[in-house]
């Protein structure tokens, strides 16, 4: 059992070994041989215990004193060669502070991620929720069951990747790459009673050769509504808040007859022209330019999820982003949306 005696000769030791030490490597193995949990110190304070009350007070007190002396004199002993090898460093490596700093590139979103999220805050706004679903898809929900039987001609208008298929003829549980994002609809639909107001943005894919108006893969942005007493009218108010929010107040919108399986009527949605607003250019033609299809809901989807026809009814609209980006932004080819040409990219 030490004495306070036996504490400075040990301190006066253990100070001389570290002013010894050369560098930072050598301090820290006279900081444990001293310090550490098996250190000469550190043992004298594990032996307290076994001495008199009074003398336990007085070698514990120069222990401690002792202690804190050395860990000054270790923290000094860092702060010196620590200035010394960075004094080292400079006189042997070669360092021009005069160069200007290299201020790092800073990334941004994608153009298609920022038209994708000001359609999103525009229809949240409206009060719509965002839904997402898988982007490998089964045939039920993809085709099935947004009345698209198997013998269906408007499936060879979109015919696509298939993951598994087992035969000529198309089955339930074939899985395919989702052609459009309108499986979400079927999804929510089946999970939750109405009222449904949502907008599904993400991937689609389509066996389309790549060319200025095509993509095998390309983004979209659908919307559902299913409630009591909705209307054509409250679609096409819909879709003209939409319009100017997003194009500006002066653009108007126009409806043409179409046909979607889904939906029942349907129509294609067309916006005047920016350039020429409306009265027709190089860009339109017409002074109009296609934007999105909708309809209301055909019955039959809504049957297909277990919703009564005769109680709730619904529309529903779906949008190609690329499109929208490049009416928005006038890029001739849709091809420049994933060639990752930087003087591309860099202008958005």
């Amino acid at each position: 059992m030490a004495s306070k005696a036996e504490l400075e000769h040990i301190y006066t030791q253990a100070k001389a070994t570290v002013e010894a030490a050369s560098d930072l490597r050598e301090l820290d193995q006279a900081r444990v041989e001293y310090l550490g949990k098996k250190g000469r110190i550190t043992s004298v304070l594990k032996t307290l215990g076994q001495l008199a009350p009074e003398e336990k007070k007085t070698v514990g007190q120069a222990a401690n004193e002792v202690r804190q002396r050395l860990e000054q004199d270790i923290s000094a002993r860092q702060s010196e060669l620590s200035r010394a090898e960075v004094a080292e460093r400079l006189a042997t490596e070669a360092i021009d502070i005069t160069l200007p700093g290299r201020r790092p590139a800073h990334g941004n979103r994608h153009l298609i991620a920022q038209v994708v999220k000001e359609i999103t805050d525009i229809f949240i706004g409206l009060g719509y929720k965002v839904a997402e679903g898988p982007e490998v898809e089964l045939d039920y929900y993809n085709f099935k069951a947004l009345n698209t039987p198997a013998d269906h001609p408007a499936r060879s208008l979109q015919d696509t990747f298939y993951i598994k298929r087992e035969s000529v003829q198309p089955a339930d549980d074939d899985i395919v790459l989702r052609t459009h994002t309108s499986p979400v609809q079927i999804r929510v639909m089946k999970e939750q009673e109405p009222p449904v107001y949502i907008i599904a943005p993400g991937k689609a894919f389509r066996r389309d050769v790549p060319d200025p108006s095509h993509l095998p893969m390309f983004h979209q942005v659908e919307g559902l509504a299913v409630d009591e007493g909705l209307t054509f009218g409250d679609l096409k108010g819909t879709l003209e808040a939409f319009t100017k929010q997003m194009f500006g107040k002066k653009r108007k919108i126009r409806l043409r007859p179409h046909f979607f399986p889904f939906t029942e009527p349907s129509a294609e949605v067309d916006v005047s022209c920016a350039v020429c607003d409306g009265e027709g250019c190089r860009l339109c033609g017409s002074g109009w330019l296609e934007i999105l299809g909708a309809g209301m809901v055909d019955p039959n989807v809504l049957i297909e999820v277990g919703y009564d026809p005769e109680k709730v009814n619904g529309f529903a609209f779906g949008m190609g982003v690329e499109r929208i980006a490049l009416l928005m932004h006038g890029v001739p080819d849709l091809r420049m949306f994933i060639e990752n040409d930087m003087r591309f990219v860099k202008q958005f």
